[in-house]
């Protein structure tokens, strides 16, 4: 793995694992920063305790992403990553929302995409494996 895409996947990883981190915490813990991801699932039509079940998965994600070994279990999280965030960004396009109510949700859909791509072969699931 060369320098540049190490930096590029610590960045990227370091990103998304503090979005997660902090928004898990809010929706787990219902601090009063949840007040507004609680008017957004209404206003999105979802099920107010679906953030404590994100919030749960969220913080496992950040768990299973950082730690050292489970490779398997990281394809799970960022698939996982991936879904809670396509899923919100499209769903406030799909009501009509400003841009600033779905843009968070697009960067760090980019942010997951990123990360996995430049992950380190260790953190791979299958290795690449490098041309003769």
């Amino acid at each position: 793995m060369t320098k540049r895409n190490k930096i590029i996947y610590w960045i990227s990883t370091g990103l998304l694992v503090l979005a997660m981190l902090n928004s898990g915490t809010i929706q787990l813990l219902k601090i009063k920063a949840a007040l507004y991801d609680v008017t957004a699932m209404k206003h999105l039509g979802y099920p107010i305790y679906f953030l404590t079940i994100l919030g749960i998965w969220k913080l496992l994600g950040v768990v299973a992403l950082l730690s050292p070994k489970f490779p398997l279990l990281k394809e799970w999280a960022y698939a996982g990553f991936f879904f809670t965030l396509s899923g919100a960004a499209i769903s406030h396009i799909a009501m009509g929302d400003s841009p600033s109510e779905w843009t968070i949700s697009l960067f760090l859909l980019i942010m997951t995409i990123t990360s996995w791509y430049f992950r380190p072969a260790d953190r791979r699931l299958i290795p690449l494996t490098t041309k003769n």
